[in-house]
């Protein structure tokens, strides 16, 4: 009959499996760390290269090669780089018809002999386009047939064996992500057009929510004139239901607000409620801030001062909306 193993067993193989995948994370982090050493001219010719094509960059690889073309194709269309992903199997048999004489091929292979890369490089001369090769023996034919090749290696791989692509994978991955960093800073690319790329999920609510797009305008941001009394303030502050009203001038502009919290300190302090005059019990100067500005910024603004209301205002001060905490939690900015 099969026994349990013990706590101390148990300890034991823990231990073994968080050895192992410290020595992993030590070995694949070398390999990024020794492309440090290894980059060269070539580098910034590959760069120069994608720059002056009219055309797209078309990346492929076959194997795990492939599954890190894939994630480099993705990254540089994310960052403002045209391109996407071919196998290069299929491109045998038709999808090389996707490549035009403006591009820039890149091929991945760690070895820099896979057939299915090596069976089409000839077509893609014949088309003209460029060729970018990025493996771990500068010595392989890819290498020597690329216009630009780009050391991808390393010396161990992870794998116990030295045999299941690990290491290597992820140092090609860490210099397809330098090579789409590198573009996209020498093409000026803007958080903008990064945002207009990715208007899914949370990233693209963050990045095109803006506080006009959240905030309470009109009505149903609470307001009062800067001559009634506190008790009018409280009634406004209930009726807008977000914890304050904004009190303003003759002009529409904001000369303070008055929140629960001021109601609270007020009582604590033994102030009549009843005669009190909104002025005296308001808080003067509050955060304010402009309807174009980002929705994040709103957050890490009433973060930094630790407040959860803020008054939306225009450039001469005059109140254009309000919003809360509660407002950025509904349009999942936060």
């Amino acid at each position: 009959m099969k026994t349990a193993p013990s706590s101390a067993r148990r300890a034991s193989k823990e231990g073994a499996a968080i050895a192992l995948a410290r020595e992993v994370l030590e070995i694949e982090a070398r390999a990024i760390t020794d492309l440090i050493k290894r980059l060269d001219q070539g580098f910034a010719l590959a760069v120069q290269l994608i720059l002056a094509s009219r055309g797209r960059v078309v990346v492929s690889g076959i194997g795990k090669s492939g599954h890190i073309a894939r994630k480099i194709a993705s990254t540089l269309a994310s960052t403002g780089t045209p391109a996407f992903f071919v196998h290069p199997a299929e491109a045998s048999h038709g999808d090389l018809g996707m490549v035009a004489r403006e591009d820039v091929f890149i091929a991945l292979s760690h070895s820099g002999e896979s057939e299915e890369l090596l069976a089409i490089i000839p077509l893609l001369k014949r088309q003209g386009a460029k060729l970018i090769a990025m493996t771990g023996n500068p010595g392989s034919t890819l290498a020597s047939e690329a216009d630009v090749h780009l050391y991808a290696g390393a010396e161990k791989e992870a794998c116990p064996l030295n045999l299941a692509p690990t290491a290597s994978t992820t140092a090609a991955l860490a210099l397809g992500d330098a090579l789409a960093v590198a573009l996209m800073q020498e093409k000026g690319f803007t958080r903008d057009e990064f945002a207009a790329s990715h208007p899914g999920g949370s990233l693209g609510r963050k990045l095109l929510t803006h506080v006009r797009d959240v905030m309470r305008a009109g009505q149903d941001a609470p307001r009062v004139q800067e001559n009634v009394t506190a008790m009018r303030g409280i009634l406004e502050m209930s009726r807008g239901r977000m914890g304050m009203t904004a009190v303003l001038d003759d002009g529409g502009r904001v000369v303070g607000i008055f929140t629960d919290g001021d109601l609270r300190r007020a009582l604590e302090k033994g102030v009549d409620i009843g005669s009190a005059r909104i002025t005296d019990v308001m808080t003067r100067g509050p955060r304010t801030i402009g309807p174009d500005k980002l929705a994040v910024e709103a957050v890490e603004t009433m973060e930094r001062f630790k407040v959860n209301q803020m008054l939306v205002v225009d450039p001469g001060q005059k109140l254009l909306g309000a919003l809360n905490m509660h407002d950025l939690f509904r349009a999942k900015v936060i």
